[in-house]
């Protein structure tokens, strides 16, 4: 499905202290924001509804994403609002409309949110509530209540876009959430499973919380890739998807781009899924000559459906000739382009081989590459 994620971010925060609202502040090394951001990047197109007070700090934040920045409103239910029509004009087909403050989900979580609006108009998580329930007053307890039938909402909660924008439209006042004005809209909505980690930040103690979860819950993955390519007849070789002029071009079953194949190359090794040769076979006609972007988007795809992230990506080539320098920032954000991923996530250099070996006679290039994935 076609899915754009909104981000509620409009909210100043008070209650958790600190110098500016909560979304712009530092847990576990990135902002609330840019945790919340990453986590939702490969789900969809990005629209985060900011305070116009925000933006500058929004901006920042967003460096190297592609995210549609939006002013809110007075309330969540018109910055909710503000955030669906900023996708009107262009409409997807599902919308996953998510509280900037609870950077920890999980990606089961909104996997089920996913499969959850297969079959429905709506779906949300949420987590049964267990604990024994009291009134009071005065500090005393003055009754029970019974806990039968009682959950305790998160997000992301999903929708059918068409539905709930026509929902926000017809509803007047604010909402507990978007699940009640979906339901004063008439529109059922599924419950799928939430997460005892999607807390979502409210006071400053919930801080060291998040940072804890973000620190330890993340499965992480290096792999390594390396790659060969003779010379032969050409006029460029093309290296990380750039074209590199040069008296000779580079020989393969593909387009030879020897710095993407090892990147791709350790990909698949980080996810334990051999290497392109597994995935296009050198065999099959129908690679030959192809774009090697093709190879390493299939990799990146494959990572995000296990819920992997890019951490970063490090290429070495190795080379007399051509002079790689030139070229590298280039090549830096081509390879981001395609990894989806920013340019400071991207590392790529050369060296010589001191005029040893088959590189050192110039008889073709080799590239190295790690990568590191994480799970969060």
């Amino acid at each position: 499905m076609d899915q754009a994620i909104v981000i509620v971010a409009a909210g100043r925060g008070q209650r958790a202290g600190g110098p500016t609202p909560k979304q712009w502040q530092p847990i576990a090394g990135k902002p609330v924001a840019r945790w919340t951001l990453e986590a939702f990047a490969p789900r969809g197109r990005l629209v985060m509804v900011i305070h116009p007070d925000d933006r500058a700090m929004a901006q920042t934040v967003c460096s190297g994403l592609d995210v549609a920045l939006v002013d809110g409103g007075a309330t969540r239910t018109a910055s909710v609002r503000a955030g669906l029509e900023a996708l009107a004009s262009d409409p997807p087909q599902t919308v996953l409309i998510h509280d900037v403050a609870r950077p920890c989900t999980p990606s089961a979580v909104i996997d089920a949110v996913e499969q959850g609006l297969t079959s429905a108009h709506a779906a949300a998580p949420a987590l049964p509530v267990t604990d024994a329930l009291w009134t009071g007053a005065d500090g005393m307890v003055t009754g029970t209540r019974d806990r039968t039938g009682l959950f305790r909402a998160q997000t992301p909660q999903g929708f059918r876009f068409d539905a709930i924008l026509a929902a926000h439209r017809a509803h007047d006042g604010d909402a507990a959430d978007d699940v009640a004005v979906a339901r004063a809209a008439g529109l059922a909505v599924v419950i799928v499973p939430g997460d005892e980690r999607n807390m979502k930040i409210t006071g400053p103690d919930d801080f060291n919380r998040a940072a804890r979860l973000l620190e330890t819950r993340m499965d992480v993955r290096l792999g390594n890739g390396y790659d060969v390519h003779r010379f032969g007849p050409g006029a460029h070789v093309t290296l990380c998807g750039v074209e590199v002029p040069h008296d000779r071009g580079l020989l393969g079953h593909s387009d030879a781009d020897v710095g993407m194949h090892a990147v791709t190359d350790a990909l698949y090794g980080a996810m334990a899924e051999g290497d392109i040769g597994r995935h296009f076979p050198p065999s099959d006609p129908q690679w030959k000559g192809a774009d090697s972007a093709i190879f390493l988007r299939h990799a990146c795809d494959l990572l995000r459906a296990r819920g992997f992230m890019i951490s970063n990506v490090d290429v070495t080539l190795v080379c007399e000739r051509p002079k790689i320098g030139p070229h590298a920032e280039k090549m830096m954000q081509k390879m981001s382009e395609i990894m989806q991923i920013t340019t400071d996530r991207v590392s790529i250099k050369a060296t010589t081989s001191e005029q040893l070996g088959f590189t050192g006679r110039e008889e073709g290039i080799a590239a190295l590459a790690t990568a590191t994935l994480v799970q969060p």
